[in-house]
């Protein structure tokens, strides 16, 4: 997009995690990194025409998911707001083919979709296909670029769909809030303190100059196709029982822990006995929705942030005040929560040419709506899959 072009509306800065993912997409241009993708199925009579409209009206609704990138010739990228930008959209039908072989016709689908990416210069970075298998069974999929939105968002724009839908289907308007823009987050950013910022990481990170690493023994561990340079990886998932996770939930509201110390505890312990050592450091993706920014909670857009996390790992310490250091320095590192990562690498005492860290912890708590299936008459909702990919291993 030009930013001679008439369509524009706004023209602002990246917010630091919109700036990590730009970069790492324009570094391995040919690989699926940060191109999310989620699929479903819908089962009963539906309006395909009324569900276009609906998710045409969302992205009228917001700004970021009118929004592109530029870069070249410029200080610092930019991203550029559309007036208008119309829904990629795009319907196939299935029917004809044997229901046998649907479901590897449909892996093969999604893993191509995924490698077509997005020219992220051009809005919009997302895109929906609906694929007809039957009268009353469409499966959806819809792809878009991680610099428009994080996951929080995704709940509050299936919820804005379903309410168009809803009233498209019986022939009416609906009238819905008009939405806080991204651009006040963008806005918010402008006004931190980072000098206060940089005071704070330099002190938190001093006297750690050796990133943790996980590459000894890759085999024990069962990772496979890794390699540096291209990125390509694969995954492993892992689910803990329903017994586990109660005892687990339960050990939190005694000692006023949160799940997610719990798992960052035990991901300390693991890098400190694979790596021998005692002083680790790993990334932790904080949500980046601050309290004093209004309306945040109902903002579409990427807000979420990724930061490093340092763990002293004491065998002589009890367990559970260790913890709770984890959970007040977390809470104490979420004041800054809006730091670039590039520039706390540069406060560190790690060199500029190695990683601040090569794991990562993601702890994601915004389930989809579990009233989808009542909301949408005559139709269930099932099937519900999410593929998302990093730059981390």
């Amino acid at each position: 997009m030009s930013l001679k072009n008439k369509n524009i509306e706004a023209v602002y800065p990246l917010s630091p995690m919109q700036q990590g993912m730009l970069f790492h997409s324009l570094y391995d241009s040919a690989s699926d990194v940060y191109v999310n993708q989620l699929s479903w199925d819908f089962y009963g009579k539906l309006n395909i025409p009324a569900f276009a409209r609906a998710w045409q009206q969302v992205i009228n609704r917001h700004s970021v998911l009118r929004t592109a990138f530029v870069w070249e010739n410029l200080k610092e990228p930019l991203q550029i707001v559309g007036q208008y930008v119309k829904l990629d959209w795009e319907e196939q039908d299935w029917q004809n083919f044997p229901s046998a072989q649907q479901p590897k016709r449909l892996e093969d689908f999604l893993n191509t979709d995924r490698k077509r990416g997005f020219e992220l210069s051009k809005a919009p970075l997302m895109r929906l296909i609906a694929i007809k298998l039957d009268e009353s069974h469409h499966h959806f999929v819809l792809s878009n670029h991680h610099l428009l939105m994080d996951g929080w968002s995704v709940p509050i724009i299936f919820q804005e769909v379903i309410t168009y839908y809803k009233e498209f289907n019986l022939g009416k308007n609906p009238e819905l809030n008009l939405p806080y823009p991204y651009q006040n987050y963008i806005a918010w950013l402008k006004q931190q303190d980072m000098l206060q910022a940089e005071e704070f990481w330099r002190k938190k990170l001093k006297g750690f100059a050796v990133p943790t690493t996980l590459r000894a023994d890759r085999a024990s561990l069962r990772f496979t196709k890794f390699t540096v340079q291209n990125e390509n990886f694969d995954e492993r998932e892992i689910k803990l029982s329903n017994t586990l996770t109660a005892a687990l939930k339960s050990l939190g509201q005694r000692q006023h822990l949160t799940l997610n110390t719990l798992v960052q505890g035990a991901w300390a312990l693991l890098l400190s006995r694979y790596t021998t050592q005692k002083d680790v450091v790993f990334g932790s993706v904080v949500s980046g929705r601050p309290s004093t920014l209004p309306n945040v909670e109902s903002m579409v857009g990427m807000f979420i942030n990724t930061l490093p996390t340092r763990v002293q790992v004491t065998p002589t310490q009890f367990l559970l005040p260790w913890l709770q250091h984890i959970q007040a320095q977390y809470l104490e590192m979420c004041q800054y929560e809006y730091s670039s990562l590039v520039q706390i690498q540069g406060w560190s005492e790690v060199p500029r040419n190695l990683p601040l860290f090569e794991s990562l912890i993601i702890f994601e708590n915004y389930p989809m709506n579990s009233s989808t299936q009542e909301e949408i008459p005559n139709l269930k909702v099932d099937n519900i899959r999410v593929f998302e990919k990093t730059n981390y291993p």
